[in-house]
């Protein structure tokens, strides 16, 4: 190989590589936006926060709702990645699910604005969904699997049910300050502990 076929190479690894970069800056910045100004928040907000021009946002998500979907799916996968490694790196099984149910309850309190946006889209909005529950329940059953298996929680708890639970006590949080959504759903967590 030349000299000049292996400057090539490096070149466009290295486009490949910003692209990357710039693509996981935007989905960053776009989630912080979002919760903090809406998902009809200016792109510019976004451009902005995540340091690159406006052509590098529609050169990767051209519509809005392509960057909605791109943010949701992102978060759904940061929460699904979570999941094993909280395994991995808590003290017991019932720690790791206590710490992933915090992060899930994290992601839902800040997904519903993604949804709301996407559901006069129904294909979409649907693809998302099934999405959604693809990548989230295996980890927590997972989860609670490890958990009842430790002897630290009770046996034949379904991970779509527990997150269903949940999702509904997340509800509120959307349009009332006072609501604790977190408290709730502590509670809950601390009712599936196997009795002494």
């Amino acid at each position: 190989m030349s000299d000049e076929g292996s400057g090539t190479a490096t070149a466009a690894g290295a486009r490949r590589r910003d692209a990357r970069r710039n693509r996981q800056a935007l989905l960053d910045a776009a989630a912080a936006v979002f919760v903090a100004s809406g998902v009809n928040a200016p792109v510019r907000d976004i451009a902005a926060k995540a340091g690159v021009g406006m052509g590098t946002v529609y050169r990767h998500f051209p519509t809005r709702a392509d960057l909605i979907i791109a943010v949701y799916r992102h978060q759904v996968d940061a929460c699904a990645e979570a999941g094993p490694a909280l395994l991995d790196s808590s003290a017991t099984p019932y720690a790791a699910l206590e710490r992933w149910i915090d992060l899930f309850v994290g992601f839902l309190v800040t997904k519903h604005g993604l949804a709301a946006a996407l559901r006069g889209d129904d294909a979409r909005f649907q693809t998302l969904h099934a999405y959604f529950l693809e990548r989230l329940v295996p980890v927590c059953s997972r989860l609670l699997d490890a958990a009842a298996a430790a002897g630290e929680i009770r046996t034949g708890i379904a991970a779509k049910q527990l997150m269903r639970g949940i999702g509904n006590l997340c509800v509120g949080a959307d349009n009332d300050p006072d609501y604790d959504a977190r408290r709730l759903v502590a509670l809950l967590v601390a009712g599936l502990r196997q009795p002494a």
